[in-house]
């Protein structure tokens, strides 16, 4: 599935105008339905739906773990945009009121103030342990280098993307969307799929941390996360209620560490 096209353009160099072809990232929409009924609709860029599908429903509730469902396909062939997510008995059984309700917290909290968010995702969302210790040189050069892992941004500078990490640097996996969420939910979904969630230890953002991303990374039980810019204010206050390490380039040389600094280990090297 492709997921950029050509686009001509016209380039001004301050002088003259010149006729020129661009890559620009596709972006169409991709459709859920669990249990037959429509879940969620979604823009993202084509590529990687099953991982992005998975993803997505471990982050929102409807799964734990990859024995909680007994197929995520495609509808009809790879061409389609709508993915069909069939759960076991026991797990439809156990969520029936997230179904119901065809969205969790992060869709539908309009109206609520920053509080009520966090207080609502902690009581559904358990703290993360405190039992890893990262070398913070070794995270921050994973972050600098994050455009590595950037194909897509490289050929139409529009992808986000996400990169996830084990406890000692080994790399798990990577995607990239145009939707920064997507992106997360891709490379979540990734992981998932090849039974290596529990291995999840580190993940580099090219985006902003919003608190949405924070709630994805703790359904994930990712307890560090590192972002090319800053996290809002409401990011920081959820991250420090769950025990996640936030943190994002400073200014200068180093990161900034928002909460949970203790995992960043500083090393001489």
């Amino acid at each position: 599935m492709n997921t950029t096209i050509h686009h001509q353009l016209i380039h001004w160099d301050m002088t003259t105008n010149k006729v020129k072809e661009k890559d620009l990232l596709k972006e169409e929409p991709l459709s859920i339905r669990v249990e037959g009924n429509p879940y969620s609709v979604m823009m993202r860029t084509p590529g990687d739906e099953i991982p992005l599908a998975a993803g997505f429903c471990l982050t929102e509730g409807i799964i734990d773990t990859a024995e909680d469902y007994t197929s995520i396909a495609f509808c009809d062939g790879e061409d389609t945009n709508v993915i069909a997510v069939t759960l076991k008995p026991s797990r439809r059984q156990k969520i029936s009121e997230i179904l119901d309700r065809r969205g969790f917290i992060s869709q539908s909290s309009c109206g609520l103030c920053g509080k009520e968010i966090v207080k609502d995702l902690f009581q559904l969302i358990k703290p993360l342990e405190d039992n890893i210790r990262i070398d913070a040189n070794k995270a921050l050069s994973c972050l600098e280098t994050i455009t590595r892992h950037q194909p897509l941004r490289a050929q139409t500078r529009a992808a986000h993307a996400a990169v996830l990490y084990g406890s000692e640097f080994d790399f798990l996996a990577a995607a990239e969307d145009v939707g920064r969420h997507n992106a997360l939910d891709k490379v979540i979904g990734k992981i998932l799929l090849d039974r290596k969630l529990g291995q999840a230890a580190m993940l580099t953002l090219s985006s902003r941390i919003s608190y949405e991303l924070v709630q994805k990374a703790a359904r994930a039980r990712i307890p560090i996360i590192l972002a090319i810019s800053r996290p809002t204010a409401l990011a920081v206050n959820l991250a420090s209620e769950l025990n996640i390490t936030l943190a994002s380039l400073a200014d200068g040389p180093g990161l900034y560490v928002f909460c949970a600094v203790q995992r960043l280990v500083a090393s001489n090297s």
